[in-house]
């Protein structure tokens, strides 16, 4: 497939080990999947595979470490009936190939805002939404693309504190059936979802599948704090959104919270009571007003700033 274009047909399929069964619990994801048009841009030796649903503004979605466009299974249905909404495997990630070595976030960044311009064009404006992982590669786009860019919204941010030792996962990889099913529960109880009881079989198998597929070492450059670095340099408006019981940090919420602030004064923040890490998912309909309201805002403050000008070009 050429760089750059989409299929709305999909004629790849799903993954040959997707499981099929129309009732399980990928039906959501296979649902989408079906909709989705599909698109390729380069990627290191071959090329970063993109989804896009819907017509509108554009609203590109980055996922979080370890993971696929799949952290968003319940954020695109919200915003593709309004927005064209683009959610990509990063690079060394879910269905993308690897990054080109060494791996380095400036280097994903560049990948990415290469494949935006593939698939929107080189001018085309956009608002910005990183999950985890994928906001530290949000705030390397946004380096690139400027004021291209609505607005860059940081949804569970990492690379804002210096690292502290990582909690311990269980492994996943030497594990079948029921003991693989068990550990990523625990898992995701352990960094991902807050309440146990809100961990359900399509969790699981998203959990599983992106596992499968992750390739990068994405807390390697987590560590090295890129969001320190971008955010400085940002002159687009920022966002951000957390789970009020993150487990992700290795430091408080608070502590967090100021790190950023201390970065970028100007930030909105919104926190979504008892949610964890995975906030898109574990309590979508709170995430997803919370995050159409910071759009709007950033819509809002865009008409302004067109208003002022437009009459300071009249005076």
């Amino acid at each position: 497939m050429p760089p750059g274009s989409e299929n709305a047909t999909r004629p790849e399929g799903e993954s040959a080990d997707r499981p099929e069964d129309p009732g399980g619990p990928v039906t959501a994801v296979q649902r989408l999947e079906a909709e989705a048009r599909r698109a390729e841009s380069p990627c290191g030796d071959s090329s970063m595979v993109w989804r896009s649903w819907g017509e509108g503004p554009a609203l590109v979605l980055l996922h979080g470490g370890a993971g696929s466009w799949q952290h968003w299974v319940r954020t695109v249905p919200a915003f593709s009936r309004t927005r064209r909404v683009l959610a990509p495997d990063l690079p060394g990630l879910g269905d993308s190939a690897d990054p080109p070595a060494p791996p380095e976030m400036a280097t994903i960044g560049a990948v990415v805002a290469e494949g935006i311009n593939a698939l929107l064009g080189p001018r085309a404006t956009y608002d910005l939404v990183g999950f985890s992982f994928g906001a530290s590669v949000g705030g390397h786009v946004v380096l690139l693309h400027g004021e291209r860019v609505r607005s860059l919204t940081l949804v569970g941010a990492g690379g804002l504190v210096r690292p502290r030792t990582p909690m311990v996962l269980e492994r996943v990889r030497d594990k079948t059936g029921d003991a693989l099913v068990q550990a990523h529960r625990a898992n995701l109880q352990r960094i991902m979802i807050a309440d146990p009881a809100r961990i359900d079989a399509l969790a699981i198998a998203i959990q599983d599948w992106n596992a499968r597929h992750a390739r990068l070492d994405s807390p390697a450059l987590i560590g090295k704090r890129p969001l320190a670095l971008s955010l400085p340099q940002v002159r687009v408006p920022v966002n951000a959104i957390w789970g009020e019981r993150d487990q992700l940090a290795y430091y408080s919420l608070q502590d967090r919270i100021a790190a950023l602030r201390a970065l970028c004064p100007a930030v909105e923040l919104r926190v979504i009571p008892v949610a964890g890490h995975w906030v898109a998912y574990e309590l979508a309909d709170a995430f997803n007003a919370a995050l159409a309201e910071l759009l709007g805002r950033g819509r809002q403050t865009g008409r302004l700033a067109s208003s002022g000008a437009a009459e300071g070009d009249h005076a």
